[in-house]
């Protein structure tokens, strides 16, 4: 892959962004090559999480520029193909079986701020700047849409959908749409941590933990929601997993997914 590394070590993987001199931002190639390893990895039994990373001063600044030129004479066909590809990429991300954490070294702007959306887990250095610049060039955050919606909440992407400010890593924390915020120093303890407890847990467990909160996001409290939570519970309490679980905690010994 030209545009991106993976790298597999134990249980974890790093998919890394490398286009520094071009701040990271995305064509349709990186995100081809993004789609594929999330799909790849989030089906390998070896990998229990995986980190989205990047390398240079920036983590994503959004679309391309050559990319943007080339949009700027497609028909509407050719947009709704261009845009339905990121539109997959973002939900193959978000959906990706395996928890992901994003390590955001460097400033977000645009469709980057998707990526980190699309994400379980974000962590930021204090010194990255956030922004939902498309309104400025007379565009809108469509295809990221839902997915930083549901980080930020309605209310937050009301203002900054609307104005394009750019906003700090104090605010984006406030807001809801990173979980940390840490000196450079020490991002990749923070990250290491997290992937670290992500590993330690059950593998089955944690994909259905990350189902769970899918399934249950925004749905009404009714008895088909009950029911749901109920057969959630009742088959991962019969797994195998579940069942090796409850008796290494009884019986005060690691379960076999540490062994």
């Amino acid at each position: 892959m030209g545009n991106l590394t993976v790298a597999v070590t134990g249980h974890r993987a790093t998919v890394t962004l490398t286009r520094a001199e071009l701040r990271n931002a995305f064509n349709d190639e990186v995100i081809a090559e993004l789609t594929a390893a999330f799909a790849e990895l989030g089906a390998r039994d070896d990998v229990r999480a995986i980190v989205l990373a990047a390398e240079g001063p920036a983590f994503c600044a959004g679309a391309d520029l050559n990319w943007m030129r080339r949009m700027a004479d497609y028909s509407r066909d050719e947009n709704l193909a261009d845009a339905g590809r990121l539109a997959a990429m973002l939900r193959t991300i978000h959906e990706c079986p395996k928890p992901t954490v994003a390590r955001v070294q460097g400033d977000v702007y645009a469709g980057g701020m998707g990526l980190v959306a699309a994400c379980d887990v974000a962590v930021a250095v204090e010194s990255v700047g956030f922004c939902l610049s498309e309104v400025k060039l007379g565009l809108i955050p469509a295809t990221i849409g839902p997915y930083v919606v549901r980080a930020m909440g309605a209310r937050a992407a009301r203002r900054y959908f609307l104005t394009a400010e750019r906003f700090d890593a104090a605010e984006a924390l406030r807001i809801g749409f990173v979980h940390q915020v840490v000196p450079a120093d020490a991002l990749d303890a923070r990250v290491d941590a997290i992937v670290h407890a992500l590993c330690s847990a059950g593998p089955a467990a944690v994909a259905a933990a990350k189902r769970l909160v899918r399934d249950v996001d925004g749905a009404p409290l009714d008895d088909a929601l009950v029911a749901r939570t109920v057969e959630a519970i009742a088959d991962i309490r019969a797994s195998a997993e579940g069942r090796e679980g409850v008796q290494s905690f009884l019986h005060k010994r690691k379960p076999q997914w540490l062994a």
